[in-house]
């Protein structure tokens, strides 16, 4: 008995990351000193893939001496770009179209006085990008944060571009809901992750397993699999094929399949063409 699989029309690699992507490979062909300032996406394989073809994952802007250094698709802080630029060393600026303009409003709302509010996750790396951007700012990841908001002071707000409107809405709720003197509210959120989630469970609703491949580090991949649970409990967030226990197709008829931003087609076409080929007859023996 085989299942019927079912793939998310929108799924995998983003725009930002394939041209992340895209430029590690090109670089990594004409040169042999490449940095990375930080992971270039939340994918093991693929950061292991591109390690072995020479590029070298730098965490601190002092620890690199030489060569060219390639900023991720997250980006990075203006001083750190700065630092970069002091050493003399080269620049590939791989940052997401989005995130870039989402600094620029960072910029701009402080500029017209606002303490520049971001909602979203503090130790993630485009956040951190953004912040470094501005000196009035806060990160809230959730309602307990706001009681360190300041009532009497104007508030520009923005979001971390890979979450959902779902957790945007309820955190717009939850500061509307505190009385804060004034609130400029810019969307900031990514509309390929928004497809990918309403795709994601459009599927999730109508198949008896959902499977939500990508890193366990991916923001993206998390809130996508979060998001699938909601409406599917069967919903499991892997890495690849080699985690999936096959025991749970069992019984099963149908199987949907997502992927976060950062997984790479060759990990979903795998995934996708090792379920078309699971016999529950033959692998149950």
């Amino acid at each position: 008995m085989f299942v019927k699989v079912i793939v998310a029309k929108n799924c995998g690699f983003c725009h930002g990351v394939k041209n992340a992507i895209s430029a590690a490979e090109k670089i990594l062909k004409q040169e042999d000193d490449v940095h990375c300032l930080g992971s270039i996406i939340h994918n093991k394989d693929v950061v292991e893939q591109l390690a072995k073809a020479g590029l070298k994952t730098v965490d601190d802007v002092e620890k690199i001496k030489s060569g060219t250094v390639l900023i991720r698709s997250h980006g990075a802080a203006p001083v750190q770009i700065d630092r970069l630029k002091e050493k003399g060393l080269k620049i590939i600026d791989a940052t997401c179209v989005l995130v870039k303009k989402v600094q620029k409003i960072a910029i701009e709302l402080e500029s017209q006085g606002y303490k520049v509010v971001v909602i979203g996750d503090v130790n993630h790396p485009e956040v951190q990008a953004v912040v470094g951007c501005v000196s009035n700012v806060a990160v809230v990841a959730d309602e307990s944060d706001l009681s360190n908001l300041p009532e009497n002071e104007k508030l520009g707000i923005l979001c971390q571009t890979t979450k959902g409107p779902e957790y945007f809405g309820d955190m717009l709720h939850a500061i509307a809901s505190h009385g804060f003197k004034e609130l400029k509210v810019i969307n900031t959120l990514c509309k390929e992750t928004i497809r990918r989630q309403q795709s994601a469970v459009e599927i999730c609703k109508k198949v008896d397993i959902m499977i939500v491949l990508g890193g366990l580090a991916s923001a993206n991949t998390r809130t996508l699999a979060k998001l699938c649970k909601k409406y599917n409990n069967q919903t499991f967030h892997l890495q690849n094929w080699k985690e999936f226990d096959t025991k749970v197709l069992f019984g099963k008829t149908n199987v949907g399949v997502t992927a976060g931003a950062s997984t790479p087609e060759w990990v979903i076409d795998e995934f996708v063409k090792n379920l078309e080929a699971f016999d529950e007859t033959k692998d149950s023996e």
